[in-house]
């Protein structure tokens, strides 16, 4: 039987990743101010004294294998995404502590969760939560006030949801946090989205585009005016494809607008409005505003209704290089959601540059993958596997990947320029292009998910819904 690595939450958050690292030490029980570790370190003595005065807690200590140690660490600590593990000291502010970390990990958001006895943290880490912390019912309150006062939200109001936004400045980076309340039935819920302001790491030549993908995209994106929509659901990484293309656009000799709720990464030399519904200030109004301040491409972050699209089609029409994002399953779904909005055919097919799908994938890990031969039994029931498909490989975890068996995450696309065959499609409201799409031999999500299962670069679990498509 194999044995069972994962260590409760309750004991795990008393030692944080740094010093896990550091002392190579396992807290895996605490009773009556006692913290039992399990350590390689062999100097029993000395690690003895130096963890009293660090954590303040009585310490037993218990010998285990250099190689278990290293199973635990992985299982159970992240180490800081950055080189600056050295530099990062935690406050004695739990909040604090969580934020920062929940930074360093890389994790995209944070979930503040009250139950009937306790609260737990979650962070989202490479599109899975994971359980972080526990936090007692009586303290719990204290840290929602200390989130709403930072968010400059109504600490007496707890019956109706609420939106803020937080900037945290440390030594070495700043980065803002979009803060959500909600009320549910234990107490009000806290969702805390991370926002970059460094940009640095994002590109287009990187974010999953094949070389034919990537050609064709651009081809869309230089033309002066038009529309370039990126569809796909919540988190499939649409933002970050549309800011490495305004990173890719942005010169000295263009002036681009972007209308955003929220403005996840801050670029230099783009004028960015921040929305606020409440006031009035929405997409479609924005829009109206922007067509008068001289722009050459506007960014719109969703288009969410009729109002919107249509300032968009008019945008485009006039002459500028309108970018949003839109929720739909495909590159050809998106048009049918425009024309189900009430924009008229015969315009989307004017203004319409390319059309995109994205999904974001995890990536298996080099180190553990395992290759093994192909079952029709892990493929969804009535998918015809294809005959050039007959390896895969599946996730297995190591210390490298934290035991997921999977490091990092990487879109896949579906591209479609709008050439003249499809504008006349669009304009008779063709509702399937299966034969164009074999013609001109288009990558859909699906192709491209079967290449990648393929190449040993994710498993067919990761990529189990597209091939149900």
């Amino acid at each position: 039987m194999s044995q069972n690595f994962t260590i409760p939450t309750e004991v795990q958050q008393l030692i944080n990743a740094e010093q896990a690292y550091h002392y190579r030490i396992i807290p895996v029980n605490n009773t009556n101010d006692e913290l039992v570790l399990l350590t390689d370190n062999t100097n029993f003595l000395q690690l003895k004294s130096e963890l009293l005065i660090l954590l303040g807690l009585n310490v037993t200590l218990t010998e285990e294998t250099p190689e278990n140690i290293n199973k635990y660490l992985s299982t159970n600590y992240r180490k800081s995404s950055s080189d600056r593990v050295s530099e990062i000291h935690y406050s004695n502010d739990f909040l604090e502590k969580i934020l920062v970390s929940a930074k360093e990990v890389g994790s995209s958001d944070i979930h503040f969760e009250p139950y009937e006895l306790k609260a737990r943290v979650r962070f989202r880490l490479d599109g899975k939560l994971k359980e972080q912390f526990f936090i007692d019912n009586d303290e719990y309150p204290i840290i929602v006030n200390k989130i709403k006062i930072r968010a400059q939200l109504d600490i007496s109001e707890k019956r109706l949801p609420q939106d803020g936004r937080i900037t945290v400045a440390t030594d070495y980076e700043d980065f803002d946090i979009r803060v959500s309340v909600l009320p549910t039935l234990h107490g009000e819920k806290v969702v805390l989205r991370i926002l970059s302001k460094d940009t640095s790491h994002i590109d287009l030549a990187s974010v999953g585009f094949t070389e034919s993908e990537l050609t064709t995209y651009l081809e869309g994106i230089k033309k002066p005016n038009g529309i370039v929509l990126i569809s796909g659901p919540t988190g499939s990484g649409k933002t970050t494809t549309l800011y490495a293309t305004l990173k890719k656009l942005n010169q000295s000799n263009t002036n681009i607008l972007t209308v955003e709720d929220p403005i996840e990464y801050t670029l230099e030399g783009i004028n960015q409005v921040q929305l606020k519904e409440n006031i009035g200030l929405d997409f479609a109004a924005t829009l109206r505003t922007f067509l008068r301040q001289d722009p050459d491409i506007i960014m719109v972050g969703e288009i969410r209704d009729v109002d919107t699209a249509n300032m968009a089609i008019r945008a485009a029409l006039t002459g500028h290089l309108v970018l949003s994002t839109i929720h739909t399953n495909s590159a050809w779904a998106t048009i049918s959601r425009l024309i189900d909005m009430g924009v008229p055919p015969f315009l989307i097919a004017s203004t319409l540059n390319v059309s995109i799908a994205q999904r974001l994938v995890r990536k298996l890990c080099n180190h553990c993958k395992l290759e093994q031969p192909i079952q029709n039994a892990i493929f969804p029931s009535g998918f015809i596997i294809p005959t050039t498909l007959t390896t895969h490989y599946t996730a297995m975890g190591c210390e490298h990947c934290y035991q997921t068996g999977y490091q990092g995450r990487k879109a896949v696309y579906e591209i479609l320029p709008i050439d003249k065959t499809l504008m006349d499609l669009i304009k008779t409201n063709t509702l399937s292009i299966d034969e164009y799409i074999d013609e001109k031999n288009i990558y859909t999500l699906k192709k491209n998910a079967i290449d990648l299962v393929k190449s040993g670069v994710t498993s067919v679990e990761e990529v189990f819904a597209l091939l149900m498509e």
